[in-house]
């Protein structure tokens, strides 16, 4: 539980936070409110067929998936975060409104089919479709603005005057921020669906505005507390940079660690020397001579030739954690989608217990401290993984037996004598799962990478989550096409009482496995974090770009 006083300082602090947050959970709110049922708003109010409706709203899904990584690369190097999600609200905020003006406006939409259908004979106009994709648009990059920086910068109000304190604060904001996500979407995909539901779409759009007009308002209210970093000089350009000096001095004999050597440091920074690791890329910040490679002031007279040590660091820094990003998971799941409130509140359940009772009971005894570290949290997170892939497994092969003893084998939407709270366990593990695993690479990601990046590091877990779709989305093909035998159905038959997802699952669990023994060789690679081996024990980048401070307006 965040309870560190930090409020000594006139901005920042946990109540910068509460408006953050605040933020981040109403606009997910209204946008998941909004895309949970759009399928029969498609269908039903501008006639379209479900096959074009599904494609519109994955192209839709597709770019609000996509937009924030630009806006965390602009918010990083150009305009910085504060106007990046102000921005954004605005975006968001106007492209519900217009999308909530075409059930209010006649013609707007075309009129309604008596029944959905596949099939609908009144089809949309350009000028009508134009206006909806126009939202789509806006709702997009709103998204973009908004998701992109709210992480980062809630961690930009965190104080720093004591590291260990720092580290636990940083740790619990990381982890409720990601339980107040969850709960916006699971509230969005139950109330304003039955509110449309129940409300007709007038209403039911109308809310998704006015919670979105609250996200707004209740960012810029906090707007004179907030701790406001400027943006950096693109980190593109210092990694080329980096690049390009050490291939041009490629030539050049590094001299052994115990050997004095003359490496270009920024002033004032607490790093002097480069690390070991990745040794090649330490030629770019190396001095030979420093006539000509400095300037009287103490700058590079080639910042294309002699970069600083920082830098080089950064650079590491982004390659090492490159490697993490590999996990492989799977959405795939019979189980119907209602069940998923019984993940959240695991998910839940599990923050609460760690940030509550763990920690507090585990540094009583230690009489210190005590956490778990990054690596340790991913890697428990990603073990949970797989122990609730082989759960589903032997739950999946009970329910085929059952349906099989039924009589009810062919007949792939009979329902079995089985109670469905057999679920309960596997959402239980998910649960766990995703407590450890996804707080722990979001936190991993932020520490890790430079500061200057911040907020592409809040979204990298994002991408992963994306690469981890089109991974499974592989794996089902795969399945489907050569994992049968002849005069036999496909493990993953349309008919699940004849297929073998059991079978399936256990193939899901043996990768969950693989990969946490590629995450182990991974780990081991990568060395300890930058806040040492049982953990984070304050802002990581702290040294290595300290000079954050006087960028704060």
């Amino acid at each position: 539980m965040i309870t560190e006083p930090l409020l000594s300082s006139p901005k920042g602090g946990i109540r910068a936070l509460f408006f953050i947050i605040a933020n981040e959970a109403l606009e997910r709110l209204a946008s998941f409110g909004l895309s949970t049922n759009m399928i029969l708003y498609l269908t039903r109010e501008y006639g379209m067929d479900a096959a074009s409706g599904a494609q519109i709203l994955f192209l839709y899904s597709a770019a609000g998936n996509f937009m924030p990584i630009i806006g965390a690369f602009l918010a990083d190097t150009y305009v910085g975060r504060y106007p990046m999600i102000g921005f954004g609200c605005i975006a968001s905020l106007l492209g519900m409104v217009l999308l909530w003006l075409t059930t209010i406006i006649p013609g707007a939409t075309v009129p309604s089919c008596a029944q959905f259908s596949s099939r609908c004979t009144n089809d949309a106009t350009t000028p009508q479709l134009l206006f909806l994709y126009f939202c789509f648009g806006l709702m997009s990059i709103g998204a973009g603005g908004i998701r992109s920086c709210s992480l980062a910068f809630g961690a930009d109000q965190l104080s720093k005057r004591d590291s260990l304190k720092h580290a636990g604060i940083l740790e619990s904001f990381f982890s409720w921020y990601y339980v107040t996500s969850s709960a916006s979407v699971f509230i969005s995909m139950t109330c304003i669906v039955y509110i449309q539901d129940a409300m007709g779409w007038k209403v039911g759009f109308g809310v998704p505005v006015v919670l979105m007009i609250l996200s707004t308002l209740s960012f810029f209210f906090a707007s004179p507390i907030y701790v406001k970093p400027k943006a950096k000089a693109s980190w593109l350009i210092g990694f080329a940079r980096v690049l390009v000096a050490s291939f041009r001095k490629r030539r050049i004999e590094l001299s052994s660690p115990d050997t004095d050597e003359l490496y270009h440091h920024r002033k004032g920074s607490a790093l002097v020397v480069p690390s070991e690791r990745i040794r090649f890329l330490n030629k770019a910040c190396v001095v030979k001579n420093p006539e000509e490679d400095l300037m009287p002031d103490g700058r590079a007279s080639d910042p294309w030739r002699l970069c600083t040590v920082d830098q080089v660091e950064e650079l590491k820094a982004l390659i090492k954690a490159s490697t993490m990003n590999r996990h492989i998971t799977s959405k795939f799941e019979i189980p119907a989608g209602s069940f998923y409130a019984f993940m959240l509140l695991s998910l839940t359940m599990w923050i609460a217990l760690y940030d509550r009772v763990i920690i507090p009971l585990a540094s009583k005894i230690t009489g210190k401290p005590t956490r778990l570290g990054l690596k340790q949290k991913i890697g428990i997170g990603i073990l949970g993984s797989a122990a609730s892939m082989a759960v589903l497994a032997i739950i999946e092969r009970v329910r085929r037996e059952t349906a099989i003893r039924e009589g009810i084998s062919d007949i792939p939407d009979a329902v079995t004598h089985m109670s469905a709270m057999w679920l309960l366990p596997f959402y239980f593990l998910l649960g766990f799962s995703e407590a450890m695993n996804g707080v722990g690479l979001n936190e991993f990601f932020y520490t890790e990478l430079p500061k200057s990046m911040s907020s592409v590091a809040s979204n990298l877990y994002s991408i992963g989550l994306s690469a981890a779709s089109l991974v499974a989305s592989f794996i089902v093909g795969n399945v489907r096409g050569f994992i049968s035998e002849a005069n036999q159905e496909s493990w993953v038959s349309s008919n699940i009482n004849k297929g073998h997802y059991d079978y399936y699952y256990w193939l899901l669990y043996s990768l969950g496995v693989a990969n946490f023994i590629y995450y182990l060789a991974c780990s081991k690679a990568y060395g300890p974090c930058k806040g040492g081996q049982k953990g984070i024990t304050g802002d990581v980048r702290e040294g290595l770009i300290d000079d954050d401070d006087d960028d704060v307006v």
